[in-house]
């Protein structure tokens, strides 16, 4: 289902003649599954950025951009087929926000020539820019997150020492919760831990099992790698069999504000990573109160201001839009393809 957001005033010229007259982005989103407490706020946030710039500043280089939400429910072929279905509308960057979305789509979008913006997520070795040409990964990706992970265990450790600790992996048995287990064996060689393996099938209301072999093998730290239901489920799992709190570390797909308040103030000692600021004490706030969320064009509900997911959605949408700006400003044209959005 293709979902379009009103970003550039009415439609009355209709959806083809605007779209051909305007910058088209179109956004997969899962508003809907288990993992829509996470892909709502994320898709709010990117709409709303946009929105920003149509009402304040009239688009980018004089251009409104249009945005377009296909719904794929976290359902990675369904994610490919938005991609398929609407490869010839000239869209300029695709953010799929799923690792195993991603995985399908870089074949096509190589082959296209059309940039894919994996923010925090999706194939970390694409970081190569001369292999993957057109997979862009800022601002961090898996293998630094697994890296930072261990190196936090290992600067509050005495010593800082990991010989004999055992660090365990509870991760989403995907493409994306598979992503730091290379890194995290090259960290065990060298630093001398102890690695062990816990896979969480989709979409995670059940872990009992995989909690109750981490109490029972004695880890010491536990690495959460998750998404959606998956990240409350695994808290209140690790609190029933015992495992102390402040022991259970997040990526940053396991930050959610709204995974923890599922858990109450038994979250307490929870502890993740993140590669940007949460909260409302920027400017950008300011000014999207005055152009979008006052003026009822947000959105959504505008429930999730500040909050870890809905800010990620900000910085990817910024991220674009600065891409576009780069782009007009290097082809010296305000109508950019999808080649020149990868320059």
């Amino acid at each position: 289902m293709l979902r379009t957001l009103a970003l550039a005033g009415a439609l009355a010229g209709g959806l083809a003649s605007q779209a051909a007259a305007d910058l088209l982005i179109i956004a997969q989103s899962y508003r809907t599954g288990p993992y829509a407490n996470n892909g709502i706020p994320t898709a709010d946030a990117f709409s709303d950025y946009f929105t920003l710039l149509n009402e304040r500043d009239g688009g980018i280089g004089g251009e409104k951009i249009i945005v377009e939400e296909c719904e794929f429910g976290y359902n990675s072929d369904r994610g490919l087929a938005c991609y398929l279905d609407n490869r010839d509308r000239g869209a300029l960057a695709w953010s799929p926000l799923s690792t195993g979305t991603t995985y399908k789509m870089i074949p096509h979008t190589m082959e296209d020539g059309v940039p894919l913006l994996t923010m925090g997520y999706g194939r970390a070795s694409a970081v190569d820019g001369e292999v993957f040409a057109n997979v862009f990964n800022p601002p961090a990706n898996f293998w630094h997150g697994a890296f930072a992970q261990i190196q936090y265990i290992k600067d509050v450790t005495p010593g800082n020492d990991l010989r004999g600790m055992t660090i365990g992996l509870v991760y989403h048995n995907s493409a994306y919760g598979r992503e730091p287990i290379p890194t995290l064996k090259a960290l065990a060689q060298k630093e001398g831990f102890t690695l062990k393996l816990y896979a969480v099938d989709h979409p995670g209301k059940e872990q009992g099992p995989q909690w109750d072999a981490v109490k029972a093998d004695g880890v010491d730290w536990a690495l959460l790698w998750g998404w959606g239901v998956m990240n409350p489920t695994a808290l209140r799992t690790a609190l029933k069999v015992g495992f102390p709190m402040d022991r259970v570390f997040g990526v940053w797909w396991s930050a959610n504000e709204t995974d923890v308040k599922r858990v109450g103030r038994r979250a307490k000692g929870y502890k993740a990573i993140n590669f940007h600021a949460v909260g409302t004490q920027f400017s950008a706030y300011n000014e999207l109160n005055d152009h979008v969320y006052f003026a009822g064009k947000a959105a959504g509900l505008a429930n999730n201001l500040g909050t870890a997911i809905y800010n990620r959605g900000l910085l990817t949408a910024a991220i674009m839009a600065e891409a576009i700006r780069n782009a007009q400003k290097i082809h010296g044209v305000s109508k950019i393809t999808p080649q020149m959005m990868r320059d």
